[in-house]
């Protein structure tokens, strides 16, 4: 009787194509998703604030006129709570007006309050109506100044960690930093600086008198200019280069002078002379 039994050159084929077909029903089945953000169509509550004085407890008007623009009218409005619209002459005869408080400077308009949020929006004194009274707190606003805040601090850590010491001892200098330390000092000292104030510190980077102004310290520490009260001098000839007037910083007076069309050929010199050190 002859033998069923599949050849070794069959099996194999058998297993490729069987491979293949899970292959293809892999690939058939994978699919890219691309997730997608649901963002909060309901009402929300809304925060006002009282832009300047206001004390623990501030009232405003509950009853004033405003433009209509569907109307093109003035028309008067007015908070009562029981009344579903703010106009006067579309209330009942049974309307009755509430104080509206701002306590510590804030008020606090919940979902279930569309017309006295409605009575904010339109109200004179709202700042974006072009009042001075007091202004909606913008959260989404807030948590956008909030992150720029927070990167830009991360990018001015960033900086003090990656940056070469030789990037970094310019603006040490220019901040008054010693930098007759080890690096992981001066390093240290920036890191305190860049967390006070990361965006001044972000661009000092670009300012040019940053680069200047520590060229300038350096020439005085390596003798090639010679500071005194009433100017920047050249160390070796004792020339005059810039007067200071009195109460002026020397150094804040040449900076500025070097960065001049008249100071130029002189804070040339004055690179070549620390490039030759």
């Amino acid at each position: 009787m002859a033998s069923t039994k599949p050849s070794a050159a069959a099996r194999k084929a058998a297993s490729t194509a069987s491979t293949k077909t899970t292959a293809t029903e892999s690939t058939a089945v994978k699919k890219e998703y691309t997730f997608k953000q649901k963002e909060e169509t309901k009402a929300r509550a809304v925060s006002f604030k009282v832009i300047s004085g206001g004390g623990i407890v501030f009232k405003i008007p509950t009853r004033t006129t405003v433009f209509d623009k569907e109307s093109k009218r003035v028309r008067e409005i007015r908070y009562c709570p029981n009344e579903p619209s703010i106009f006067t002459d579309e209330q009942s005869d049974n309307a009755q007006r509430d104080h509206i408080l701002f306590r510590n400077k804030m008020l606090f308009v919940p979902a279930e309050k569309p017309n006295l949020l409605e009575f904010m929006m339109l109200h004179p004194g709202n700042k974006a109506n072009g009042g001075n009274l007091f202004e909606i707190v913008d959260k989404s606003r807030s948590a956008e100044e909030e992150l720029e805040r927070e990167f830009t601090q991360f990018e001015a850590i960033a900086m003090v960690r990656d940056k070469d010491i030789s990037e970094l001892l310019p603006v040490a200098m220019f901040l008054g930093i010693n930098t007759n330390r080890k690096s992981a000092e001066i390093r240290r000292d920036l890191l305190m600086d860049a967390k006070k104030n990361p965006t001044r510190f972000v661009e000092l980077f670009d300012n040019p008198q940053v680069k200047c102004k520590s060229a300038v310290l350096q020439a005085i520490d390596f003798q090639i200019l010679n500071k005194k009260a009433d100017g920047m001098y050249w160390f070796d000839t004792n020339r005059l280069i810039v007067t200071a007037a009195a109460g002026l910083d020397p150094v804040d007076v040449m900076t500025r002078f070097c960065l001049t069309e008249k100071g130029a050929p002189v804070y040339d010199r004055l690179l070549e002379e620390l490039d030759r050190l």
